[in-house]
């Protein structure tokens, strides 16, 4: 299992039509939406919106297994499936990041994981 997971700012005044993007993929577009996903190795994606003093971010979480981060993400950003250009052109829209030029979004580096700490969680104490 691989995590990607990465925080998308909100272009001002495009909030909803990040929640008409989520329904979109529930819905008319959710078989297309299926295949997007599985193509890319993707077992499971979660979007999650946070409005701060800052602006508005949406935080992608996105487990991969079916192959290397890397190799998703090549293969993401090479692709101009008719169902691929329409949702990178989306996200470009909504956020003013390039999927074709930054498939994994913007960088994100790890400083805390609790797999790190010295008992585990979970574990008897």
């Amino acid at each position: 299992m691989s995590l990607v997971v990465r925080a998308f700012p909100i272009a001002p005044g495009k909030e909803e039509d990040v929640e008409a993007l989520a329904e979109q993929l529930r819905t008319r577009r959710s078989a297309e939406a299926a295949d997007f996903y599985r193509r890319f190795g993707v077992s499971r994606e979660s979007w999650h919106v946070q409005r701060t003093p800052h602006g508005t971010w949406v935080i992608g979480v996105t487990d991969i297994t079916e192959q290397p981060v890397e190799v998703a993400a090549q293969q993401y950003s090479l692709s101009e499936e008719p169902f691929d250009r329409w949702f990178k052109d989306e996200i470009h829209r909504l956020s003013g990041i390039n999927p074709d030029e930054q498939p994994l979004g913007p960088p994100t580096r790890c400083v805390f994981d609790t797999e790190e700490l010295a008992i585990g969680l979970g574990a008897p104490v």
